[in-house]
Order: structure tokens, then sequence, then C-alpha cells
């Protein structure tokens, strides 16, 4: 679509002008305007001037696009492409700038920020309120008011005094006055003679002012330097005892630049150091494995029930701390295992009335995955959270401790920052990591952060902690499987999720070619692609998951069915070891060590506790035979002997508790240690002795004396003691916390720039005025009679019609139709304002009137 002979004057006119792909555009950089569908143009124009709505496409502009903005605000209203270039580029006219400007001003209007043509350039109101300088909120420029606001507060003798100082002659008026002192401000041969003729002291002090803040304070009797200045109006009261040095001034003085340090080009993430991308590879699949060992080993531990759930929600710090000590690691990389098993849905609270964490009935469906499907899985819950571990420990605005699993630790942003730093890494050459500082200069120039606490940055050094710990990447590079992840295997995608943000000089040309005085910037602008990728749809993430199990499933070890059993009790597998044997000995022998090879070490306690599992001494020689690769030790096999010849010689039952033994020596043995004291026995029979404590407490007293009891049942059977996992109830992963509205699809955009359109035809179509229609803007009244032969008239001529009309929820609205039946009450049309055939009941029908002929 061309652009239009007249030039607009609003943005609604703007908008309109524009076709479907550039409306697209704004509706896709700021999904809030969409939310809900506009009814026309005009209301499309008004929303996206909301505060609200301003200030979240200000914060998603990156720095240089956001300099232009604030240029434009400390320009005139309207301004000129060459105002606006000469506060980018100043009077030296930066080559970079010139060439950058363009794609700038055309995020500005693709955003509708911007509207109008270049040579009437208009900020937005509610942008330009935002930006502009004043005392309350100073502008990132550094300047302060104009000449004219500056003193608009002083007296017209005043003025007039500051006028003949300045060289110039006496005016009728102040507003004459003031135009001729800005004037002489803004030309820069006549400027450059006025500060000549200063001292240094005088111009020292502008100097400290040139760059901001501009605000000064003075006394009553002001030095000679500060005097001259005052005089001249080259600073100017803004109140008792506090000077402005004005706009014009500073801009002379900077050279025409509105920022000290304008930034075209984004800055370039540098190489910290190179490895072969195998090496990078093997490295991350290495930590993939530790990832899925860590998570398995956490809930392995809270197997049984885990801690208590704190009263405001969350872990406590004691319980982190124990949770740290048992996986060997530091608490905040614990809480980060902890979270990341919370947000894949592996683990929850039980919600029973002593609430405890435990996990969830998908862990078990997890475990019987292969391990690059639960590897993938992890991956994918931890690009897509919004929890962030790193805030653990730290204060809520309430002064509130965060705690793991608790509330408050949703950041909106976590998720788009984990993309943009993976998407980063991934444009830089295979098997290359970069250094922290320039991916932070980086994000901080595609969106500075304007408040004080930059969580952005925070968000991005535990990305690329948590990618490393998570084997997303290897030794600070990005790795093949993590590429995949991000689904920018396609070239397509890679292309334009890699694209530098900065000016290129083929696309600068391409987004705005001229650059005279005299040329046109188009309005509807395509310019660069986005630093931001669109995210991926849920059918596109689950292809990148997929694929990058693929690529990680040959990367790790493959699972053993043997260990090397040692003279010295010890058993070392070499590598990971598969399901079943690892369950086995994990309750027939102890962890002593892991790591590449996992040490485990039997003890007596550790044999008793097979026993007690319901395994046999015969059961257990033959597990070991079968699943070791050297003879089974001598040693290891007098031990398991020897416990199993003692475990339940003894039995303890209910009495409150009772222990009953065939051989009374041993009995006489017990009654006579000192350390059965506390356990209250008594001798009922020969083989019998009664204990005041519980069956529970019996059996941990005489396990410590060096017995091996076995528990019994009430009708004599011994018990079998297995582990008991507890489970919670069926639990859904959390859900991230959007930041702001979802980006549209294509057919909500389609159907929402269709709708958009047609109410717009119905409000902008020109009508006559019936004699009984209301005032513009309102709904035109008709009576029925006159309705009824209005409509069946339109049905013989074909003609379109503008009609009011209340639905049966009472919203009114207008309508543009062009009727086909008119019967029974109803009226048939084709609704040009939904654009489809629709039949509405004549006494909903407010009143009808023709359109204008032209």
């Amino acid at each position: 679509m061309s652009t239009p002979a007249t030039p607009p004057r609003s943005l609604a006119e703007a908008l309109r002008a524009r076709d479907d792909a550039s409306l697209a555009l704004l509706l896709r950089a700021r999904p809030d305007l969409i939310t809900p569908v506009p009814t026309d143009l005009t209301q499309l124009a008004t929303r996206a001037g909301t505060r609200a709505s301003v200030v979240r496409a200000l914060e998603r502009l990156d720095r240089f696009a956001l300099q232009t903005a604030e240029a434009l605000a400390v320009a005139g209203d309207p301004a000129s492409y060459e105002e606006l270039l000469g506060l980018m580029a100043g009077d030296a006219g930066d080559h970079t700038v010139v060439a950058a400007l363009p794609r700038a001003l055309g995020t500005l209007r693709e955003q509708a920020l911007v509207w109008g043509e270049d040579t009437r350039l208009r900020l937005v109101r509610t942008a330009r309120e935002l930006l502009a300088p004043s005392p309350q909120h100073p502008s990132p420029t550094g300047l302060g008011p104009t000449a004219a606001e500056a003193s608009a507060g002083m007296s017209p003798g005043r003025i007039q005094e500051i006028v003949a100082a300045a060289g110039l002659p006496s005016t009728h008026d102040s507003v004459s006055a003031v135009a001729a002192l800005t004037g002489l401000f803004t030309d820069r041969r006549r400027m450059a003679k006025l500060l000549g003729g200063l001292p240094e002291e005088s111009l020292d002090v502008l100097r400290r002012l040139m760059w901001g803040p501009p605000y000064g304070q003075v006394t009553a009797d002001p030095a000679p330097r500060l005097r001259r200045l005052l005089d001249l109006g080259l600073l100017l009261p803004t109140a008792p005892g506090t000077v402005v040095l004005p706009r014009e001034v500073a801009l002379h003085l900077r050279g025409g630049l509105a920022h000290r340090a304008t930034e075209p080009v984004p800055p370039v993430v540098e190489a910290a150091a190179s490895y072969r991308p195998q090496v990078v590879d093997a490295t991350a699949a290495g930590q993939a494995y530790t990832a899925l060992a860590t998570v398995e080993e956490l809930l392995k531990d809270w197997d049984e029930g885990g801690p208590a759930v704190l009263r405001a929600g969350g872990l406590s710090l004691r319980d982190l701390k124990r949770t740290a000590v048992a996986l060997d690691v530091p608490e905040p990389v614990a809480a980060f295992w902890v979270e990341l098993a919370y947000a894949a849905g592996l683990l929850a609270s039980d919600g029973e009335a002593d609430e405890r964490y435990a996990a969830t009935p998908a862990y078990d469906e997890w475990l019987e995955q292969p391990p690059a499907e639960r590897w993938a899985r992890l991956a994918e819950a931890w690009l897509t959270a919004t929890r962030t571990p790193g805030l653990v420990g730290g204060r809520d605005a309430k002064e509130r401790t965060l705690s793991a699993l608790g509330p408050g630790l949703d950041r909106s942003a976590a998720s788009e920052v984990r993309h943009r730093v993976l998407t980063l890494l991934a444009g830089l050459a295979e098997g290359t990591a970069p250094t922290a500082e320039s991916v932070l200069a980086r994000l901080r120039w595609e969106r500075p952060q304007r408040r004080e606490d930059d969580l952005r940055s925070r968000l991005a050094q535990w990305t690329l902690s948590e990618a490393e710990l998570l084997g997303v990447t290897g030794r600070g590079a990005l790795s093949a499987h993590g590429r995949a992840l991000l689904g920018t295997g396609a070239p397509d995608r890679a292309s334009t999720a890699h694209q530098p943000t900065g000016p290129a000089p083929d696309r600068a040309s391409t987004a705005h070619e001229p650059t005279g005085p005299g040329d046109k910037l188009p309005v509807h602008h395509h310019p660069l692609p986005a630093p931001h990728p669109e995210p991926l749809s849920a059918a596109e993430q689950a292809v990148a998951v997929a694929a990058a199990g693929r690529l990680l499933a040959p990367l790790l070890p493959e699972p053993l069915d043997h260990v090397l059993l040692q003279a010295d009790l010890t058993a070392v597998a070499p590598g990971p070891v598969r399901r079943p044997l690892a369950d086995m000995l994990g309750v027939l022998a102890d962890v002593e060590s892991k790591g590449g090879a996992t040490v485990y070490r039997f003890t007596p306690g550790s044999v008793r506790r097979a026993l007690d599992a319901g395994q046999s001494a015969s059961d257990l020689h033959a597990f070991l035979a079968a699943h070791s690769r050297t003879p089974v030790p001598q040693p290891l096999a007098y031990l398991i002997d020897d416990v199993a010849r003692k475990h339940g010689h003894l039995r303890v039952g209910a009495a409150s508790a009772y222990v009953r033994c065939d051989d009374d020596a041993m009995l006489n043995e017990i009654l006579a240690d000192k350390r059965a004291a506390g356990l209250g026995l008594r001798r009922l029979a020969p083989t019998v002795l009664a204990s005041q404590a519980d069956p529970a407490a019996l059996l941990d007293g005489l396990r410590s004396m060096g017995f091996a009891p076995a528990a019994e049942s009430a009708e004599g059977d011994v018990l079998i003691a297995r582990a008991h996992s507890h489970r919670t109830p069926p639990r859904t992963a959390p859900e991230p916390v959007p930041d702001g509205p979802p980006v549209p699809d294509a057919t909500l955009l389609t159907a929402a720039i269709r709708a958009i359109r047609a109410g717009d035809l119905a409000s902008t179509t020109p009508r006559k005025q019936a004699p009984s229609a209301g005032p513009t803007g309102e709904l035109p009244r008709t009576g029925s009679a006159e309705t009824l032969a209005t409509m069946q008239a339109a049905v013989l001529t074909g003609e379109a019609l503008w009609i009011g009309y209340v639905n049966a929820e009472g919203a009114a609205s207008q309508r543009v139709i062009a009727p086909v039946r008119v019967e029974g009450g109803f009226v048939t049309a084709y609704d040009h304002t939904a654009d489809e055939v629709r039949t509405y009941p004549l006494h909903r029908i407010t009143g009808v009137a023709e359109l204008a002929d032209d």
C-alpha cells in the first residue's frame, strides 16, 4: 500500500492507512492491544496510547530505539527527520548512527509509538510525557527544559533585560523576546560568538551542567562567573536558589547530541574459549547424566516422605541444608535441583494434614523412561519454567525470606531470558564459550533496564550456571542437544534467531533507503528481524525436545548389569547400573563414594537390611554371583552367612513388646547386659522376655547391643520390612506465569484484523442524516414502520444501510448491513461489520439510515 497523499492527522488515521501485514506486526509486537479485540481502529489507537501499554512497549525496545524515542521527546512536536537525525548523530554526523536510525525509527513506527511523515514525526503523547525531562523525572538524555519552558514564570521586564544583555533588539512582548532568545541559542555561529566572550570560569560551570543533571544551586548573591551566565540567560532560574541550563544551550555545547553515548550497534558477544564440538558434547552429556543421578538421589532420599511443608509454604532453611548435605552440593545448587524436580512434576506436597513433600506418581513413570528422554523432560521443564531458584534465600517486597518450593519465586521474564541467552550462545561458532560480561552487555542493550533492580542480568547469570549443571552447555559452550532444544535446527528459524540486531548496510537501505531532507520514510515499514524470535508452539517444542533427546542418547553411558566385588567388602560399579541391580544394591550395601564409578560398602547393618526386606542368605549369594565380574570374596560370603545365622534367632512382638528365643542362655545374656536396663525387660517364661518399650524401640535396642532380632506378627510369622514408597496424589507441574498476554498466532491475527477492519468500516462509512437520527456518533432512531419500509426497499435495490442494534444483553452497536430478505419479524442481511450473513430481529433495531452517495 502506498503512502496516502493526505498526511495523517492522528494515530488512528495513520493506522487506517496501514495494510494488514503492518497491522499484524503491530499486534505481534504489542499483544496487549488485542486483548480484547478492539471494535475499530480508533479504539485500537486509543488503547495504543494508554499508559500501561506504552510503558510495556518502551520496556521492550532495544537501547538505540529507546534512545531515538528519548530524542523525539526532547525535539519539537512535531519534529522533522532532519531534526531527529541531528539529535542522534550530532553536528559531526556519525555515519553509524545515520545508517541505523531508519531501523530504529521504523521500529517505533511499527509499534505505533511514532506516527506521521518524515516532515512531521510525532511521538505518542503518553510516551512524550514519560520520556520528556522534568525536575521530578530527569530524562536519560540529561537535558533540561527549553528556554521557553524555563522562562515561563519570569517577569516580562527580566526577560527584556536578558534579551538586551545578549545583544538582541528589544521586543513588545515576552513571547517574541523568548523566541528571539531561542533563535540565538539555536544559531551555531552566533552562539559560538556569545560563548567566546565568556571567561573560562563561566564556561566551566556550563560544562559541568552540559551532560546533566542540568540543575544547579546558587546563592542570593551569585559569584561573578554565575552572574554573567544569569544575565545572558545561559542559566535561568526555576525556583529560589535553583537554576537550570536551557536545553538549546546544552545541545550547542554537546555538538547537537541528545545522548552522551549513542549506541546504534549492539555489543558483540565475545568468545572466552573454543573447544572441539565433540569435547563440548561429551562434557555436556556427562553433566546430563550427573543431573539425572542427582534428581534420582534427591527423590530417593524423600521416597518415604520428605520434609514438612512450612505453614507459609515451601521448604525450611534447615531442610534445605540437610538436602544440600545429602546431595553433597552447595545450598543454592540444592535449591536448583529441588525446584527443577518440582517444575518437571516429579515432586509436590502430599496435601495431607501433616503435609510433607514427596515424589509424585509421575516420578515412577519417569524412572521407566530411557535416560535421554528423562533428561529431555527435565530440560524442557527448566527452559519453560518461570520459577527462579536463584531467588531462594532472598527477601520479597514485605521482607519475608523466599524459600525453595515456596510462593514468590515466579518471575515472568525467566523463560524469555533463558531462551535468549541460549540463542546468543547458539549464534556463536560450535564449541565456542562466550564471556559472561559480553552476554550481559548484549542483553542490557536489547532490553535496557529502567529499574534499579537489574533482574534480567541476574537471570542471565543464573541461566549460564544452570545450563552447565543440567548439561545443556559443556565448558560454557552450547552443546548439539542444547541447540536442538531451542528448535534452531531449521535453517529459516536459525537464521532469524541469530540475526545481528545492529543495522547492516543492505538491511538499512531496505528499511529506509533515502536519508536526504526531502525523502520520505515509508509508513509500512518492515524492520530487521527482531532479536527475540517467536516462541515455539507446543507442537514445535515437542519436536525440539524429542530431537534433543535423540542427539543426547548415544552420548550417555550404557547402563551396566554387573559390579566388581572386592575383598575389602566393597563393590565398584564402573558406570551407571541398570535399575533392578541399582535398587538391590541400594538395600544390600551403603554408597561410600560417587563419581565416574560408584563404590558400595557391605556392612552387617546393610546385610541385615536386605534380610529384613525378605531376602535369604542363599538369595544374596546367588544375586552377587550373578552380577559380579569377579568371584564373590570369602569375607563377604562369611559376612552374609554370619548375619543370616543370627537373623531371626530372637523374635520381637507386641506385649507392649516381647522377646522370645529357644536358647534361654541368650536370654540370660540379654538380661545380664547393662545396656538392656532401659528396655525394661523381665522374664515371663524360660524362652520369653517382656519389655515396657514398643517393638520398634526394642528392635533398635537389641540391634545396638549386637544382636540380630527379627520382628514377628501376632500370629508368630516373621514380618518382612520393605521400604515404603510414599507418593502424592496425581499432581500437575506448576504452570509458568506468562509475561503479559501471549503473542497471537496467525489465525487469531487474521480474524482480529478482519474484525477491526469491519468495525472500522461500520464506524467511518458516510451516511445520510435521517430527520429522526440523533447527533453524529449516536445510534439512528426511526419508527418501526419506517424501519420496515426502508429495509424492504433496500432488499429491492440491493443498497447497504446503517442500523443501530441492541443485542439480548442490552449492548448497543452500529452496523452496516445489506438486507437480503425481510419476513416474519426478522431481517436477513450481509453484515459488513461482522463480514458474514446474519439474521436480526426487527424489534431490536433502533433505527435505520441510508448511506451517503459517496
